[in-house]
Order: C-alpha cells, then sequence, then structure tokens
C-alpha cells in the first residue's frame, strides 16, 4: 500500500540557498527618523542595531516604530530605547524547514544568519525570501501548474487556489477611525495593515504599518483620521484564483499582503500574506509531496 513521506517541498534545502546578504544595520544612538529612512530606501521591516565595536545586540522593527508613534516618543530618540533582543539566530546550512518552524513558533518573521567561523551576522531569512524560493521551484517543476499551462496537462493534481491558503478573518477600521484606533487593531491582531471601510462597509483604502511610520516621520498626530494616510486602492484578487498567480503578483509588486474578495471586488472576505503562502510550504499544487509516494 502507498504512503507518504514526513516531508516538505522545503526539506533539504538550506537556510544560505534562499538568505539575503544584505543585512542594513544601525548603531544604537541612531535617531528613529533615520531608521525611518532606512526603512523606506531599502523596502525592509526591521534594521540591526550594533553597540561601538559592531557587535550584534537587537533589532528595530516596524512594530516597535508604530508603537513609538502611539506612544508619543519624539523621532530623535535613539533607537535603542525601543529595540527588542536578543536576537533569533540560524546558521547558513541549518535546514530551511527547521527555521521555518523557529520563526512560526516564536511569532517572528525574520530571523539573522550567523557566520559562526566569522561570528558576524552574514545574511537574513524572512518570509518573502521563502516564498521566493517556493515560487522558482513552482518555475522549474514539470509538474506544476505553471509548465502544465503551456502544454496539455498530464498530471491531474489539486491546484491550490488563494481561498485555501488565506485568513478569512479581516481586521477592519472606518476611515473617520483616528489613527489611535487602527494602531491599536494592528497590535491586537498582530497583523501587518488594517483595511479602511466607508458608509456601507464598502473597502476604500488600506492602512499598513508603512503607512504608519512614514506618517510618524512627518510629524502628523495620532489623532487624525485613517483617511489621512490610508493607501489606495485595495489591492485584492478573487478567491478562487490561482495561489501561484497571487505569489507572482505579490513578489513583481513588492507587496507582503493581498486581499481576498468574493465576486464583488467590494465585498472583502479574507487576507493573504507570504507569511500564509510560507507555512504552507507550497507553490501551487500538491505534486511536491504526491512525487513521494512510496511503494
Amino acid at each position: 500500500m502507498p504512503r507518504v513521506k514526513k516531508r516538505h517541498v522545503l526539506s533539504g534545502i538550506k537556510v544560505k540557498e534562499a538568505m539575503r546578504r544584505q543585512v542594513i544595520k544601525l548603531p544604537y544612538s541612531a535617531p528613529i527618523d533615520y531608521c525611518i529612512n532606512r526603512m523606506i530606501k531599502y523596502k525592509i521591516n526591521a534594521v540591526l542595531l550594533t553597540d561601538e565595536k559592531q557587535r550584534p545586540g537587537g533589532i528595530v522593527s516596524k512594530t516597535d516604530i508604530m508603537s513609538a508613534f502611539y506612544a508619543g516618543f519624539p523621532t530623535h530618540t535613539p533607537v535603542e530605547s525601543i529595540m527588542v533582543g536578543p536576537l533569533l539566530y540560524c546558521y547558513p546550512d541549518d535546514e530551511l524547514e527547521t527555521s521555518l518552524d523557529i520563526m512560526h513558533h516564536n511569532g517572528v518573521h525574520r530571523l539573522y544568519v550567523l557566520d559562526s567561523e566569522a561570528n558576524d551576522v552574514a545574511g537574513v531569512i524572512a518570509y518573502p525570501d521563502i516564498v521566493g524560493l517556493l515560487y522558482r521551484y513552482c518555475r522549474a517543476c514539470d509538474k506544476g501548474l505553471l509548465k502544465n499551462r503551456r502544454r496539455q496537462a498530464e498530471y491531474e493534481y489539486r491546484r491550490l487556489k488563494v481561498k485555501d491558503v488565506m485568513t478569512a478573518s479581516v481586521t477592519a477600521c472606518h476611515e473617520n477611525d483616528d489613527l489611535v484606533n487602527v494602531i491599536e487593531g494592528l497590535t491586537e491582531h498582530r497583523c501587518g495593515a488594517v483595511l479602511i471601510t466607508s458608509a456601507g462597509n464598502k473597502a476604500v483604502g488600506v492602512v499598513s504599518k508603512s503607512d504608519l511610520i512614514v506618517a510618524y516621520k512627518h510629524g502628523l498626530a495620532v489623532n487624525v483620521r485613517a483617511r489621512t494616510v490610508m493607501s489606495t486602492p485595495v489591492k485584492s484578487c478573487p478567491g478562487e484564483a490561482q495561489l501561484s498567480d497571487a505569489i507572482q503578483q505579490m513578489l513583481l509588486r513588492d507587496v507582503q499582503r493581498i486581499f481576498v474578495h468574493a465576486s464583488d471586488p467590494a465585498n472583502i472576505v479574507g487576507v493573504m500574506s507570504l507569511s500564509d503562502a510560507a507555512r504552507f510550504r507550497s507553490g501551487s499544487c500538491r505534486a511536491c509531496t504526491s512525487s513521494r509516494l512510496i511503494q
């Protein structure tokens, strides 16, 4: 009788195959304002902080800066005041599967990669890096959806759709709510963005952590209305869309999440983030599991 190995598409892949080698560092004394500049310039979600001897000591993420905004810290405050530590590490030759489990277990979105020989940070691995790797494997797979579109399908694996991976609950605020409500919603639900609605519960925009830290940098107060800083239009896709198509659009647009609608784009029914896709450990179909059937 056939049985399936307890493995995933990531099994056997090393961290060094997916990690980014560019690590943005700042000294403890750098002001929050400058940290925001680095995040915007390099399109990153966290900055590594080092002491006077260039030793890594902690990180500052967009979540930490958003909390400083909420608490009323001046933007010239040193980042040391809001940093989080100690760092969570992995090593270049660690299994990517294990590193993903560590991220999920600790509720973090990235791990720093430590070069044990140089005793220094050699890179960083985050959910977008893992999803990008999954997507590249899916494109190269002879059994995957992307190749079978160009010829008659030879395999009958169930194609994963966005609705299979998405989070069905959506955190939303009204456009007239102030940013305090938005920040509290993001913190309570541990999400990266909230949907902004108008009268009649119509989706009109999105406020993300990136929008909030930019508002903080520009000196806006936490009592301004959500519509003042929201991004428009709402980027969404149908729940019936192929997972591989949604991942492709997210990677091309350099976005962390996409909202999911039913038949009507105004009817948002869920949200899919790159962390959802990474934890699902697949690019588009079940071929990676089915190919491991053992007689």
